[in-house]
């Protein structure tokens, strides 16, 4: 397990962020990056080299790496949406079969396919949160259930996004698999804290974005593309992912126009970096770590978390009884401290910024906005 890395962070003694999942603050490699690029529109003249390949196929080969996949099958896009768009745009999906999708999945994961759905002929199947917290059985229920037509696409993410309730993408790809369905995977609240191998996994398309665990900068995602989906259709047509003219080879020719960007590659490559550095498997460790010592001080409140063994390392809901009451984020920031609303849930996600005593601190702030 690594050690609190607060002193790469600009956060005050007297602030305790715990809010990860939304946006995550820039540590001072990420800063200085996006300083350096700066400087290139200021004075460009000076910076010949700034809007060439190679920072981008750096950047590249780093997201390639976080989820075990190789440069060739990532294209570079400006945000998840993005991403999940060119997978709406390159799988046939056929009249009157099943998509599939969590409740309350994240609006990048589940407008289009809605849409979709609603256009062709299909039929949405949204498998409701089970009580329990076991998204797993429950999406196994739904893809297993008979007497109801084929799945042509699971939308899957590996947790639920508003409370951290872990979803098994190794026990229900092999199913899926059997059944002939393509999968889409939103691993924006995955990628950089939970283990991914798409090698493994065989998702037809994986995105994620760079501003939350990767540490990076707002408007730059991922797109990973299996090498079976790899002729397919980009958003728009540049000279990115169309040079001579001609389409690029593998996943790039999916690239964003404008994708040589000298402040906002150079900010992510240094955030994942970061991440590789350290270990995915070390960080999830600091974080399990973490939402365990917050989950005990919830319970200790009389507050409702989810059983460990649902839960994810780095993200925390805490439901109360009676539902959020009105205030309590406010209350809590007033005393330095920072967690979100989802849903209804008081999300807290801690990253590597936070110090040891920071699941302490939560408790005692907690504690008094509640009484």
């Amino acid at each position: 397990m690594i050690p609190s890395q607060h002193t790469l962070f600009e956060i005050p003694p007297g602030v305790c962020y715990l809010d990860g999942a939304a946006y995550s603050p820039a540590p001072s490699p990420v800063r200085t990056a996006g300083e350096r690029g700066i400087l290139t529109k200021v004075q460009p003249w000076n910076f010949p080299d700034a809007r060439t390949d190679g920072p981008v196929e750096q950047t590249r080969a780093a997201a390639a790496q976080l989820i075990g996949a190789g440069a060739g099958d990532i294209a570079i896009l400006g945000s998840v949406s993005q991403g999940i768009a060119t997978a709406a745009r390159n799988l046939p999906l056929s009249t009157g079969q099943r998509i599939l999708r969590m409740e309350h999945e994240f609006p990048s994961q589940s407008l289009i396919w809605d849409r979709l759905a609603a256009e062709r002929g299909l039929v949405p199947d949204i498998v409701p949160r089970p009580a329990d917290g076991d998204w797993t059985a429950a999406l196994l229920a739904a893809i297993t259930r008979p007497g109801v037509p084929p799945i042509s696409l699971a939308a899957l993410t590996p947790l639920h996004w508003s409370d951290g309730a872990l979803v098994s993408l190794e026990r229900l790809m092999p199913v899926l698999r059997e059944k002939g369905a393509a999968v889409v995977v939103d691993a924006t609240q995955a990628v950089g804290v939970i283990p991914i191998d798409v090698t493994a996994l065989q998702p037809d398309f994986l995105a994620f974005p760079a501003y939350k665990w990767l540490l990076g900068p707002y408007s730059l995602g991922f797109l990973y593309a299996a090498p079976h989906r790899q002729n397919g259709l980009p958003l728009d047509d540049n000279n990115a992912n169309r040079p001579g003219g001609n389409p690029a080879p593998g996943a790039r020719r999916y690239d964003k126009g404008e994708r040589n960007d000298p402040i906002l590659l150079p900010m992510a490559l240094a955030g994942m970096e970061l991440v590789l550095d350290w270990g995915v498997d070390a960080i999830a460790d600091r974080l399990r770590h973490l939402t365990d010592r917050l989950a005990q001080h919830a319970a200790s409140l009389g507050l409702e978390v989810l059983p460990a063994k649902w839960r994810a390392p780095h993200i925390l809901g805490i439901r109360i009884p009676g539902g959020l009451p009105s205030g309590l984020l406010a209350s809590l920031a007033s005393e330095g401290v920072y967690c979100s609303d989802r849903l209804g849930v008081l999300r807290v996600s801690p990253h590597v910024w936070c110090r040891d005593e920071d699941p302490d601190r939560f408790r005692d702030v907690l504690g008094r906005s509640l009484a």
